[in-house]
This record gives structure tokens, sequence and C-alpha cells, in this order.
């Protein structure tokens, strides 16, 4: 018999700013953070390798703390869960920002991540609480408007930071930025979560949930879509500071305004998104939004072995790789977790648990290939979003076509 509680959503206005925070911390944990890095390589004297994996140790381990706290979510709620959170994410921010070595640094990044887990996927799985899957879709283009304009802000916040205050600034930053979310979420948001599911933390049912939503085409599709659309935008965020910083020459406060623009330029794309849904289907806005993603990449292709390497080569593909990500971010983030009211948490935990690995995966390949030239970066950019491309053309039309015979079948 599964326990029921009164679950009050607040208003509207709360729902998109606790949304946005919750969802912002992502880029803030990796945006914010880039314009130090390196400095942070020079002081603490480690090598590229080891300065890439205090970006990647984060990832793997919000990879892992979404496996974990998604079927926790489901099973005690989504409050306690984002509490726990994002306590320990502020902690782990003010000790990385005492880390005399990488070694301890990796470790308070490392728990971070685990943290920022509990942010991400609870965010997604409230969506999930309060909205059916069409509303949620539109509800996520505007909470992530909110994050772009958080991601804007990031970079050049964490280059003026950097610049005067060091690179232990940038973490403290995050610390105070958790704790202002901790505090929205105190004060204004209740748990959304009416029925939790006792049996969520069951090993069987775990492995039970997990078999469906893999089965499931429509997860499938929408996964690989956010998968392969993070990885173009992780490329660069994971890179460039090195390329733009180190290969280009731009100044750390420069480089942060150039990330900071790529930003405002996704939060077009999600005004582009919210606008499109109004009168298209999600498979339909993601085809449009696609084509962006495509011209990125052909841009990208071109900065590496056609144009010299400067600046503008890279910043004018990288234009449309951020408009495509603003429009098929929403959709792929809210498509994932639509069909999936009783298992929300399992179904954000999962899809963000690849989004993650594959994070992973490319600082690593990242760590090892670059070469002091824009190459890795930018090939690496193509492939990714010739990729997402792809899917946004093919997988995600076949849901379309499959809702749209199960409707002429009274399926």
């Amino acid at each position: 018999m599964s326990e029921a509680r009164s679950s009050v959503a607040p208003g509207p206005g709360w729902q998109i700013l606790a949304l946005a925070l919750l969802l912002g911390l992502q880029p803030v944990s990796t945006d914010l953070y880039l314009p130090a890095l390196p400095a942070l390589r020079a002081e603490l004297g480690a090598p590229m390798a080891a300065a890439q994996l205090t970006l990647s140790a984060l990832m793997i381990c919000f990879g892992i703390g979404q496996l974990l706290l998604g079927p926790v979510s489901d099973r005690f709620g989504r409050r306690p869960v984002l509490l726990a959170g994002l306590s320990v994410y502020v902690v782990a921010a003010i000790a990385g920002a005492m880390a005399q070595s990488t070694t301890p640094l990796l470790l308070w990044r490392a728990l971070q991540g685990l943290a920022l887990a509990a942010s991400v996927v609870g965010a997604r799985s409230m969506l999930r609480d309060w909205f059916a899957p069409a509303e949620g879709t539109r509800m996520m283009a505007r909470a992530l408007g909110g994050l772009g304009l958080i991601a804007m802000l990031s970079p050049p916040l964490g280059g003026l930071l950097a610049g005067w205050l060091g690179w232990r600034s940038t973490l403290l930053a995050t610390g105070v930025i958790g704790a202002l979310t901790l505090a929205v979420l105190v004060a204004r948001i209740p748990e959304s979560l009416a029925k939790p599911d006792p049996s969520a933390l069951q090993p069987r049912r775990i492995v039970a949930n997990w078999r469906a939503l893999l089965a499931h085409p429509s997860f499938r599709a929408y996964t690989l879509l956010t998968c392969l659309a993070y990885a173009t935008l992780y490329t660069f965020l994971a890179s460039s500071a090195f390329v733009f910083i180190d290969v280009l020459g731009l100044s750390r406060q420069h480089y942060g305004l150039v990330v900071g623009g790529g930003a405002l330029v996704y939060f077009l794309g999600t005004l582009l998104c919210r606008r499109w849904l109004q009168r298209l289907s999600v498979p339909q806005t993601v085809r449009r939004g696609a084509w962006f993603s495509f011209a990125g990449a052909l841009g990208m292709g071109l900065a590496a072995w056609v144009f010299p390497p400067s600046v503008p080569a890279l910043l004018i593909p990288h234009v449309f790789v951020m408009l495509g990500h603003g429009v098929l971010q929403p959709c792929s983030q809210a498509g994932s977790v639509g069909p999936f009211p009783r298992q929300a948490g399992a179904a954000a935990a999962l899809s963000g648990f690849a989004v993650a690995l594959v994070a992973f995966a490319l600082g690593g390949w990242l760590g090892l290939s670059l070469d002091g030239t824009v190459r890795p970066m930018a090939l690496t950019m193509m492939v990714m979003g010739l990729g997402a491309a792809l899917c946004g053309w093919t997988l995600v039309q076949s849901q379309e076509r499959q809702a749209a015979a199960m409707a002429a079948t009274g399926r």
C-alpha cells in the first residue's frame, strides 16, 4: 500500500524560479569554474590532464549520483533529497576552495558532483510531478531560459573572480549560489511528489524500471539526443579555456565574455523553442532545431581544416551550436521523462547518467588529444553536432509517426 502526502504546487513564478536555479547549478559548477582552469593549473603545478580531471570527476560523479538519487527521490520525495544534496554541495565548494593540491581538489569536486545530481534529478522529477508532458516541455523551455541567463553570467563572473581574487574564489562563488538556491527551496518549494513509491529502492524494482525505460523507444531517442547535444556543448566547455586563452591568446575576462555570449545565444534558442512549441509538436520543433546543430557542426569542420586558427572562425559556428542546443535541450530533457509519471525520478536519473557518462568520456579524450591547436576541439564538436542533428531527424521523428499510428488504430 503506497503512502500518500499532500502536495501543493507553488505558483508558476516560483516553479520556474526553482527549476531554473536547480538546473542552473550545473552550468554554475562548470562555466563559472572554466576561466580559472589555466590559473589552477599554474598555481598547483598540475598537468593539463589533471586540470581536466577536476571537471571530469565532477561529471562522472554527477552521473553516478543521479542513478543513486533518482530512486531515492521516488521513494522518499524530492524535497529531502534536494535539501541534503544542496547542503553537501555548499560544503564541498568551500572545502574545494581550500585545497592545496589536485588530489583533495579532485575529491571535493567529485563530492560536489554527487551533490549536484540531487539538484538536477530533483528538478526534472518535479517538472513531471507538476506538469503533463506537453505542458512540461513548454515549462522546461521557460526554466532553461532562466538557466541560460545563469549560464550567460557565470563565465564573465568566473573570469573576473579568477583575475582579481584567484581561482579559489570561483569555487567559493559556486557555494554561494548553491546556498541561495537552498534558501529558495526551504522558503517556497513544498514537496511535489504526492504518492511516494515504497518499492522504489528494491533492487529488483530498480532493475525492472531501468529495463522498462531502456526498452521504451521514446526514452532511447530523447536520451540519445540529450547526450549528443550536450556532448557538443561540453566539448566546448571542457577545452575552450585552453584553446582561447593558451592558443589564441585571449585574456580570462575576454574568454568569460566569449562563453557568456554563447549562453546568451542559448537563451535566445530557448525563446525560439517556446515560440515553435506554441504551434508545432515536440518532434517537429526538434527537426527545426537540428538544422542549427548541423550548420554549427559543418562550421566547426571548416574551422578545423580550412580556415586559419582565429576567434571568429570558432565563434561563428558556435553561435549555431548554441541556438540548436537552446531548442533541443528543453525538448529532449522533457521528452525523456514525459511518458513516465510513476518513474520520473528513475527516468531523470538514467538519462542524466547517460549524459554524464558521455561527458566524462569526452573529458578523458580531450585531456589526451588537446595539442596546442584548435583542431581537437573543433573536430570533436563537429562529430557530436552531426550526431545530434541526425538523431533529431531520424529517431526522434519516428516517435511522432508511432504515436500517430497508435492514435489511428485506437491503441
